[in-house]
């Protein structure tokens, strides 16, 4: 006989109901422009030696290190500890042709069978917002890198930036390859309900929406290092036991009305976060990998809760309620929504140019001309051109190579303006 199960709330535990952990990390890596003046007449955009800089340093701080730990924290807990990631193809072709060792290793990794590869998009694009035919398309040739390189096909989902909407869903699944995808929730989506319930898409019964519990991702990605943080120094222990207030019946009180909304009752809790979290935005030196080294046996050491990857819950938790976004959300910044990307009027001119030349550059059927496009799309490039300030603006300086917003925009619309010359020499001359 199964385990008991409550549809509203998850599987019965010892001391109250076992909450599955959905821990979730992104790997992205874009390809940087180089300085490039109105007077550059070169069709190679790329900063290369900044991207291997860049890969180099991030290699050596997080990717190597972490994923070796991950690899020893799979064998020590014999299968018990389980994840998911996803990687744009941006990163992919970079720790190919600059690192194979990488990619070997986090083929290791997935084969273990401990970890869910995502599907999202190639080129960490916008394009779910500002093209649906272009979406579909980098969607596509994400699951061909998947395929080439790690074997796998992916079934769940999860678009850049965590970008959501009801259409944005309703496209993804429309694919017909997906069984969910991930979402932040923010507070003004959510209400009083618990980010711990797993949903599914307005309209779409049975297409899963697994939530983001901010608030405690957060605690890692950011709060981790911070000694003025009520909370620090945080231990694994002491995540561990937040984690098992989830679990148990009841509504935990708490002076932070965030945090107490983060700890409701629940048969799951999604902490999603970016990889470079483990040693790269937090130092090695601040005890990071420590906390992950020990975070797996302190959540299972309870006999209690587990841990999950998102297809995993699909099959074995039911979706209890809709989740309505009619407006575009995300996980960037304290808004939550796409205001990292297009809150300004250069990056709302600069996304407009770049997709009024999608016509003109699929009729050319240059390839080259066709790629250099798709590069252009990655979100980074709008995100450089941000003016946010305090809290969200050192978040946006972090790996930019601009010295302002406005040299980031002039020089993206220099090169977007040469890429519209090399059209406009691809079509064919007018017959006489």
């Amino acid at each position: 006989m199964g385990e008991p199960m409550d549809t509203q709330r998850g599987r019965f535990g010892s001391s109250g109901f076992m909450t599955s952990i959905c821990l979730y990390f992104q790997i992205h890596q874009p390809y940087r422009l180089r300085r490039y003046s109105l007077f550059d007449n070169g069709p190679d955009y790329l900063d290369h030696d900044r991207n291997r800089a860049i890969l180099e340093r991030v290699l050596n701080k997080c990717y190597l290190p972490s994923t070796s730990l991950l690899l020893d924290l799979v064998k020590q807990h014999e299968g018990r500890f389980r994840f998911a990631f996803s990687m744009t193809g941006t990163l992919v072709e970079q720790w190919r042709d600059h690192c194979p060792k990488m990619l070997e290793l986090m083929k290791r990794l997935v084969g273990t069978g401990c970890v869910e590869l995502l599907a999202e998009t190639y080129h960490h694009s916008l394009a779910s917002v500002y093209s649906p035919d272009e979406f579909i398309h980098d969607v596509k040739l994400h699951g061909e890198m998947m395929k080439e390189h790690f074997d796998y096909e992916p079934t769940f989902f999860r678009n850049t930036e965590l970008i959501y909407s009801d259409r944005i869903a309703e496209q993804v699944a429309a694919m017909g390859r997906y069984r969910g995808m991930l979402s932040e929730a923010p507070d003004r989506i959510l209400g009083e309900r618990s980010p711990n319930i797993v949903a599914h898409a307005a309209g779409l019964p049975d297409f899963k929406i697994l939530l983001k519990n901010y608030r405690l991702s957060d605690d890692i990605a950011f709060r981790f290092s911070n000694r003025g943080w009520e909370h620090w120094p945080m231990t694994a222990e002491k995540f561990a036991q937040w984690l098992d207030v989830i679990g148990r019946e009841g509504k935990p009180g708490g002076r932070d009305s965030t945090r107490d909304r983060a700890m409701r009752p629940g048969p799951v809790c999604g902490l999603f976060m970016d990889y470079e979290t483990f040693g790269e935005h937090q130092w090695q030196e601040t005890g990071i990998l420590n906390f992950l080294r020990a975070l797996p046996g302190a959540i299972l050491a309870t006999g209690v809760n587990d841990f999950l990857t998102p297809t995993e819950i699909c099959d074995r938790i039911p979706a209890s309620w809709a989740f309505r976004s009619p407006q575009v959300i995300s996980w960037a910044d304290t808004e939550r929504d796409l205001s990292a990307w297009a809150g300004n009027a250069m990056q709302s001119s600069a996304l407009h140019d770049l997709y009024k030349q999608e016509e003109a550059i699929k009729a050319a059927a240059d390839e080259a001309l066709l790629s250099d496009w798709r590069r252009l799309q990655t979100s980074d490039h709008f995100y450089y051109m941000c003016t946010k300030y305090f809290g969200d603006g050192m978040v946006h300086k972090y790996f930019n190579p601009y010295e302002s917003p406005y040299d980031s925009y002039i020089n993206y619309v220099n090169v977007l303006d040469h890429l519209r010359t090399r059209i406009e020499a691809s079509r064919p001359s007018p017959s006489r």
